[in-house]
């Protein structure tokens, strides 16, 4: 399976992809080596980098690691491949425009039949490659269009269970790991994902919460004196990460979880 991070902050922080971590997870003695990708929200905005090619084997990754960049929201994904071919198409995180904001996604799984589920709206997102994680995340925005055409920004309680109705909906389809960010708030869904015995159980994401200062080997380095909230498929230091139960959905906001349900 594809291994998910993300991280909100307070303030904008300096996040850089620690060069030896990553290859770790993205291709290097991990399995992990089908593709990555990275997401920095900038305001309005948002810098993504990906490659259909292993991290290890990456100058990007080397320079994310020597010039890190400026934000509050990350979100990043490194693909072991179930579904769709190699290719850019198919490399998370995807995004697309809704309400005037740029929307990200990045999903760890599997949901066979997401194609057949009813449309909610009227199939205005359609995705560009082949995989089953932009299919939801079409289906998800489709969703989401019928709180962000009103022209105005929906409540974050809106949005929360809107998203919620989504993740409970795509869960009963097979593991349903996801993170979704519209500029403000980071939606986590935490369901099944496949174990180091091979078995496919709970927990899909571990949280660490409130970090106010950078975990010594999270896969990342933040700048000291910031306060952030982290979420990945695996605890990524020997700080306490906790597991989330199965169908835990959380909303991060400004470095915090603001939101915090069970959809199952």
């Amino acid at each position: 399976m594809c291994e998910l991070f993300a991280m909100s902050s307070l303030t904008p922080a300096f996040v850089s992809f620690s060069f030896e971590e990553f290859v770790r997870h993205g291709g290097g003695t991990g399995v992990h080596a089908d593709g990555w990708g990275v997401a920095f929200y900038d305001d309005r905005d948002v810098r993504i980098v990906r490659e259909p090619t292993p991290a290890c084997d990456s100058a990007c990754v080397t320079l994310l690691h020597d010039h890190p960049i400026l934000s509050r929201i990350v979100i990043s994904h490194v693909r072991k491949a179930t579904l769709g071919e190699l290719a850019l198409y198919n490399t998370q995180p995807f995004q697309r425009e809704l309400g005037g904001r740029v929307h990200v996604f990045a999903h760890n799984g599997h949901m066979p039949g997401i194609g057949d589920l009813p449309a909610p709206g009227a199939r205005r997102f359609c995705p560009i490659g082949t995989t089953d994680s932009e299919i939801a995340f079409c289906r998800l925005l489709e969703a989401m269009a019928s709180l962000w055409d009103a022209g105005s920004a929906p409540s974050l309680a809106d949005r929360f269970e809107l998203v919620g109705t989504f993740a409970a909906t795509v869960a009963g389809l097979g593991p349903a790991n996801f993170v979704y960010s519209d500029g403000e708030a980071i939606f986590a869904h935490a369901h099944r994902r496949t174990q180091a015995d091979k078995e496919i159980r709970p927990p899909g994401m571990y949280l660490l919460a409130g970090a106010a200062a950078p975990p010594p080997d999270a896969g990342v380095r933040i700048a000291d004196g910031q306060r952030v909230t982290l979420v990945a498929s695996v605890p990524l230091s020997d700080e306490p990460w906790r597991p989330l139960d199965e169908g835990t959905l959380l909303a991060l906001v400004d470095g915090d979880v603001a939101l915090e349900a069970t959809t199952v």
